[in-house]
Order: structure tokens, then C-alpha cells, then sequence
């Protein structure tokens, strides 16, 4: 893995040092009559990795595109580096330092992969130092240097999720929000991946991750919250949390 320097947003400079970036407070999404995330609180401290786990259908995706804006809340509120962004508009999410990797990655395909990094850009005015980032995410990613003029549709799967994650990062976020990053991958593409997330966080950024793989979840977090039905039902460290005790949540054995 080659080493990138700190791409920081003004909000990471500004936030209070025991101030948590992102605060959820009774977070509920219907679709319908339907309760997919119901009523749950998290935080995400700056710096840190912190994972959503649980099995299919538990309501993280929900709990994701909530916090970007891409879904209405029926209840709760969201704070962002302070501010209350309950309202606020997904593309003003971004320009206050947040980018959503979205699962299966949906990359342009159409476009070529420098499109795609450019238009992760699309915030911003600086031109320069949008050039200068687009070194950054080559030195992060080789491969995609190697690509530039390729349409990002004839990339493989693994080649997608680098795009897929630079371009995230060409928003300069303070929270980079990643969806599955390694669902349908190979085992070597999703050692890479998941090495980038570390990497990632020790230049300074904060992750929240959903990650269908609860074990590598849990390797890689500081903070684990296990969603079920729509529910935060446990929560610990990264380093201290019990595996079996995860296994039982995703069976359905404990409460």
C-alpha cells in the first residue's frame, strides 16, 4: 500500500478534539408501513472506524442512505460536526464533509474513470488542488492510474471499488460512509480494500462501515454496533466484543 498524505476537510480542522463527528439520535425509517430502522442511536467519534454489523435485511443500508440524505427519516435527529443536518440536503451533506460510498459501487459507467474522480470533485472549485488529489488517489490506488482513459464499466469488479472509494474520497470528506465494500469480491481484492480502509483512517479520516463480514468488521473497528430488525440490539469495541455473542444476534438467539 502506498501512502497518500492527509487530504483533511475544514470540518476535521474545526471540530472540537472530544466533540463526536456524527451523532444519531432515534433514527427511524419507514418504507410504507414498514419500520426498517427503528429508533437508534449511534455516534462516531473522529478518527475512528466505527462498523455497522448484522445479517440481511437489518436495516444498515437504511441507516446509511439516511445519513447521507438520500431517504426521509420518520423520526430522529442527525448531528454533524455539531451542526443539526436532519434536513439538510444530500448535496449540502457533501459540501459539509460527507461522502457515501454506496453499495455495489454504481460507478459511472459511461464515463471514463477520471470522469468519475473529477465528478467526485463536484463540491469544490479549487481546480489545483483537484488535480493534486487525483495524484493522491493514483499513489492510493496504482491500478486506477494505469486506467485513467477507460470507461469504468469495463473495469473489473475489484478496479470498480477503487474507483468507487477514490472517488469518495476526491470530496475531501471528514466522514467517508462505505456500504459493503467487499461484497462479490475476490479474497485478494478484498484484502486490498480492506487494507485501504486502515490506510484511510491513519492519514486521519473517520470511517463509518457496513460490512456483511462481521468478523473483518470487528478486526478492523474501534467501534462495533450490531444491527437486527431495524434495531441496534448490542454495541461494543472493536477490540473487546465477544464473536459468539455476534454469531447469536445473527441467528436470532439473543435479544
Amino acid at each position: 500500500m502506498n501512502p497518500i498524505a492527509p487530504i483533511v476537510h475544514p470540518t476535521a480542522l474545526t471540530l472540537h478534539p472530544t466533540e463526536p463527528l456524527l451523532q444519531v439520535a432515534g433514527l427511524a425509517v419507514s418504507y410504507g408501513r414498514i419500520r426498517a430502522v427503528d429508533g437508534i442511536d449511534l455516534t462516531v467519534e473522529p478518527g475512528r472506524i466505527v462498523s455497522l454489523v448484522g445479517s440481511n435485511g437489518a436495516g444498515k443500508t437504511t441507516t446509511l442512505m439516511a445519513l447521507s440524505g438520500l431517504l426521509p427519516l420518520a423520526a430522529g435527529r442527525i448531528r454533524f460536526a455539531g451542526e443539526d443536518i436532519t434536513t439538510l440536503a444530500p448535496e449540502l451533506r457533501v459540501a459539509r464533509g460527507i461522502a457515501h460510498v454506496p453499495e455495489r459501487r454504481r460507478v459511472f459507467a459511461g464515463m471514463s474513470v477520471r470522469e468519475n474522480l473529477v465528478l467526485g470533485a463536484y463540491s469544490r472549485g479549487d481546480a489545483v488542488d483537484i488535480a493534486s488529489d487525483l495524484e493522491r488517489m493514483v499513489a492510493l490506488f496504482p491500478r486506477l492510474g494505469e486506467r485513467m482513459a477507460q470507461l469504468a464499466g469495463t473495469l473489473s469488479g475489484g478496479e470498480q471499488q477503487m474507483l468507487a472509494i477514490a472517488r469518495g474520497l476526491m470530496s475531501r470528506p471528514a466522514l467517508l460512509i462505505m456500504d459493503e465494500p467487499t461484497m462479490g469480491l475476490a479474497p485478494q481484492m478484498i484484502d486490498l480494500i480492506l487494507d485501504t480502509v486502515l490506510e484511510i483512517r491513519k492519514q486521519g479520516m473517520t470511517v463509518l462501515l457496513v460490512e456483511q463480514n462481521a468478523v473483518e468488521a470487528m478486526r478492523l473497528s474501534d467501534h462495533v454496533y450490531i444491527m437486527r430488525l431495524g434495531r441496534i440490539v448490542h454495541e461494543d469495541s472493536g477490540a473487546t466484543i465477544d464473536p459468539e455473542r455476534v454469531k447469536s444476534f445473527y441467528l436470532g438467539a439473543d435479544s
